[in-house]
């Protein structure tokens, strides 16, 4: 599975209430069997455990603080996923904040998804040309 983390700008119980529109889900889990959608707390230590502190440092920058909930998206491996994910992240982040995918250095805004900005030749969720440079070296 290829993982995507969404810190919307919006309260959490509002990202819920759309989740809950979206998706089959309780309890802070959510699926349509494509996506898997988790709601992480910053309280149960688990957040941010497993990110390296500049990828933090990188994300409080953009954010203007250090979030405290989030949602973790893993994308099934039997699909492209770029659709779906472009998808969930149009809804969720209509009033701001930010999207982390895997496979580049960037927390994405809204606007630079939806205008399928390249920096440093990726874009948002781009784990074709990720893929491609890795077999290239």
């Amino acid at each position: 599975m290829r993982t995507v983390f969404i810190f919307p700008g919006g309260e959490m119980a509002a990202t819920t209430t759309t989740l809950d529109r979206l998706f089959d889900g309780q309890a802070g889990y959510w699926t349509d069997s494509k996506l898997y959608i988790n709601l992480e707390n910053e309280r149960d230590g688990q957040l941010f455990a497993d990110w390296e502190p500049d990828d933090v440092r990188r994300l409080e920058a953009s954010l203007g603080s250090r979030p405290s909930w989030a949602l973790q998206v893993d994308i099934s491996g039997r699909i492209d996923g770029a659709a779906e994910i472009r998808n969930l992240a149009s809804c969720l982040l209509q009033e701001g904040g930010v999207a982390v995918d895997d496979y580049s250095d960037r927390c994405w805004t809204l606007h630079e998804i939806e205008s399928a900005l390249q920096v440093d030749g990726l874009g948002f969720f781009d784990f074709r040309t990720y893929h491609d440079r890795a077999c290239d070296q």
